[in-house]
């Protein structure tokens, strides 16, 4: 082998080897969303104090990588280099609290400040189905329980509503419109959560909309 060789080689292998060096870059994303408003008749004097458990979500999605669907529908990707904030179901318990709670007025009881003797709506989440295919759709099937919990009342006596709601968004390629068809997913299910919440604690015939 030639001298000019050798260095045109030695050349082709640094480059090589300085492309393996370089790390990836790794993108963070997230499901809360501040800017939800207020729904008609909430009332600011006497907050509304809850309680939202670990939200469920198929075992396959419990890490903090975004997961897609091939567009073989035997077949997933779990994206490396795009990333929630957290572990994606404590990631989705976040989102609902703090956008429940926004909406609502209320007090999150996980973080103290509970009023003595006022009713407690405990709200669990679980998220049935979660398919989001690059360039076609994301599909969310949601259901959740919603429990007043009265001091000294019996389970079998304590108010309850139980919903589901199933959404569709059509996304590009992007995997931003993912997290933002998620995101609007998300908004779409506190919304109704909390107009439950609101019917119960005002005594009117809690219904699902959905």
């Amino acid at each position: 082998m030639s001298l000019t060789k050798s260095r045109a080689l030695i050349v082709v292998l640094a480059i090589a080897l300085a492309a393996c060096a370089t790390p990836a870059t790794v993108r963070f994303y997230t499901l809360s969303n501040q800017t939800q408003s207020k729904p008609a008749g909430v009332s600011n004097t006497t907050p509304i104090a809850i309680e939202v458990l670990p939200v469920r979500v198929p075992e396959r999605l419990k890490r903090p990588q975004l997961v897609i669907t091939s567009k073989s529908v035997s077949q997933i990707k779990i994206l490396e280099q795009d990333r929630w904030s957290s572990a994606f179901n404590d990631e989705l318990h976040d989102a609902f609290v703090s956008g429940i709670t926004n909406q609502l007025g209320a007090i999150d009881i996980s973080r103290g400040g509970r009023v003595a003797n006022q009713p407690i709506y405990r709200i669990s989440i679980n998220l049935q189905q979660f398919n989001a295919t690059l360039g076609e759709q994301v599909q969310t099937n949601f259901v959740w329980t919603i429990t007043r919990l009265n001091a000294g009342t019996s389970s079998g006596d304590m108010p309850s509503l139980s919903c589901q709601s199933i959404i569709s968004k059509t996304v590009t390629s992007d995997i931003n419109a993912v997290v933002i068809s998620l995101q609007e997913a998300v908004a779409d299910v506190t919304k109704a959560i909390s107009t439950n919440v609101t019917s119960l604690n005002t005594g009117r015939n809690a219904t699902c909309n959905n």
